[in-house]
C-alpha cells in the first residue's frame, strides 16, 4: 500500500469571451440569462464563468480541459448551455474518481451589473455541478477589452478530493 496520503487538488481554468459582433445573441453568464445585454460569442452559449469553472475542475482532476470534452469539433456542443457543460464537466471529474469541494469563479468586464443577480448565479452554478460554487465580479477601471465593454474574461479555481484508492498520488 502507498504510504502517501491521499489529498485534495487543486486546478485553475480561464476563460475568455468576446462580445459578439450580430446583435440578438443572449447574454449567458454564471448560468443565467442577462436580459437586454449583448451576447458573447461562442460555440456554445459563450458562458466564460461556467467555461472557467469547467476547465478548473478538469485541470484539479488531471483530465483534460474545455477543449478535450466540449470542443469546437464536437458539434452535439454546439449552442449548449454553460450550465450542462459545468453538470457534465461535474460527471466526469466524479466519474475519474474525485469530488468536488468547490469553486470560486471571478470575472472581469464592464457588463452586466452582477451585484443583484449574484446570489441566484451561485445556486445556478451550485445546482449544476452539485457542489458549492461562488462567483464574484469586478470591472478593470475601463482598461483593456474588459473595460471597453468588448469581452469578459473568467478566472476559477476548483478543490477536488480523491474518493478512491486507484487515484495517482
Amino acid at each position: 500500500m502507498d504510504p502517501r496520503p491521499l489529498i485534495p487538488r487543486t486546478g485553475i481554468g480561464i476563460d475568455v469571451h468576446a462580445v459578439d459582433p450580430e446583435p440578438g445573441r443572449d447574454l449567458w453568464l454564471a448560468g443565467l440569462q442577462w436580459p437586454g445585454e449583448r451576447g458573447l460569442s461562442g460555440h456554445s452559449d459563450g458562458d466564460a464563468v461556467a467555461h472557467a469553472a469547467c476547465d478548473a475542475l478538469f485541470s484539479a482532476a488531471g483530465i483534460g480541459d474545455l477543449g478535450t470534452h466540449f470542443g469546437t469539433d464536437r458539434p452535439e456542443f454546439a449552442g449548449a448551455s454553460g450550465a450542462s457543460l459545468l453538470a457534465e464537466a461535474a460527471r466526469l471529474v466524479r466519474a475519474a474518481g474525485w469530488e468536488i469541494g468547490n469553486v470560486a469563479i471571478q470575472f472581469v468586464g464592464r457588463r452586466p451589473k452582477f451585484g443583484p443577480r449574484r446570489t441566484e448565479a451561485d445556486a445556478a452554478l451550485s445546482a449544476a455541478a452539485g457542489a458549492p460554487i461562488t462567483v464574484t465580479a469586478t470591472t478593470s477601471d475601463g482598461l483593456g477589452y474588459e473595460g471597453t465593454g468588448e469581452g469578459i474574461t473568467a478566472y476559477a479555481t476548483a478543490l477536488v478530493y480523491p474518493v478512491s484508492d486507484n487515484l495517482e498520488r
